[in-house]
């Protein structure tokens, strides 16, 4: 109940903006002309401008919990009640993301990004043991297009539609105790792609006022099929809404709130035994979460024409997990986009 007031309280707030006395035409030639920089495909460009982008963002997870509520690591191991012989502790991930973006038309914008990925999980065995495994690599790369098809004075729509391709491993291997010095397969979460070729939807609205901005995005990504490993990931489904103040003609600050439903994994890897570690049961994915950001840009073209520098923190409101999994504890994200 708590996450649906919060959505609604920023979706209200995002109305009254729309609904106010405004002749401010929309321009992203200003720092908040840009949604907060974890919002992808958030804005379109004008017939022949090209926009390249560099993000960094860095994810801990970490601590275990079980639906709503967090439980300890020797709950969950052999032989204190648990089902496991081993439990991870902690998971950080950074992603660095390389984007493209063109116009064609002033209606259509096309847009490509890839992504490299560095992972490492802690891990706790029954024993009282504690090993390590790292995956790293190049993950899925996608392209999409979209196309504007409301352009008032300060409100704009446009839908985008686009296809992930699996050029991200499944296959990602490393040394564990168990496998006395020989590499074997990681589970789900240490792999880079998702094996499948997915479809990506989106619709998204922009408004502006003299001092602030405001979106909404829906943002689906829609599993086909099963991988050569025999399983396939959830389809996941977003819905960001987000306010941005313009505090000088340089600088805007923003807070996002996002609502995000991940589908658990179906099938599964012959090659994972689900009863020896907890990332290898498929029950343990997939989960429910409400998010919120807090962020700024910095635009200014008199320094540097064309650049946009974005920042933001954040962090879990409220996520109610499948199964046993660690816990998101924060996301930091920093980015660069350089428009011609």
């Amino acid at each position: 109940m708590k996450k649906i007031q919060l959505i609604i309280a920023l979706c209200a707030s995002t109305l009254m903006l729309a609904q106010d006395n405004n002749t401010t035409s929309y321009t992203t030639n200003r720092p908040d002309g840009h949604a907060p920089i974890s919002v992808m495909g958030d804005h379109t460009h004008n017939k022949g401008e090209w926009m390249v982008s560099y993000r960094f963002s860095t994810t801990t997870m970490e601590d275990l919990r079980r639906a709503n509520d967090d439980v300890t690591n020797e709950s969950v191991l052999l032989p204190n009640g648990g089902d496991y012989m081993v439990t991870p502790t902690e998971m950080p991930m950074n992603m660095h993301m390389i984007g493209a973006m063109y116009a064609p038309t002033d209606r259509l914008t096309l847009m490509a990004m890839g992504m490299y990925m560095d992972m490492t999980m802690d891990h706790l065995t029954a024993m009282g043991g504690m090993f390590t495994t790292e995956s790293s690599g190049f993950g899925d790369l996608s392209v999409s297009a979209m196309y504007k098809f409301i352009d008032t004075d300060s409100h704009k729509w446009h839908a985008q539609i686009g296809l992930s391709i699996p050029t991200g491993t499944i296959d990602n291997k490393d040394v564990t105790p168990a496998s006395m010095g020989n590499e074997v397969i990681l589970p789900y979460p240490m792999q880079i792609g998702s094996g499948t070729y997915d479809a990506i939807t989106a619709v998204t609205y922009l408004g502006q006022s003299d001092y602030f901005s405001w979106g909404s995005q829906l943002r689906g990504v829609f599993r086909t099929g099963e991988n050569e490993n025999d399983y396939r990931l959830g389809n996941q489904l977003g819905w960001n809404n987000w306010i941005a103040y313009r505090a000088t003609n340089w600088l805007s600050v923003s807070g996002r709130l996002q609502g995000l439903i991940q589908g658990g994994i179906r099938g599964a890897n012959p090659d994972l035994n689900p009863a020896m570690v907890i990332t290898a049961d498929t029950s343990n994915s997939g989960y429910d979460a409400l998010n919120a950001g807090f962020g700024f840009n910095i635009y200014a073209p008199e320094l540097l024409k064309g650049a946009r520098l974005g920042f933001e923190y954040a962090l879990p409101l409220q996520q109610n997990l499948n199964g046993v999994q660690l816990k998101n504890q924060d996301v930091i994200t920093v980015g660069l986009q350089y428009s011609f």
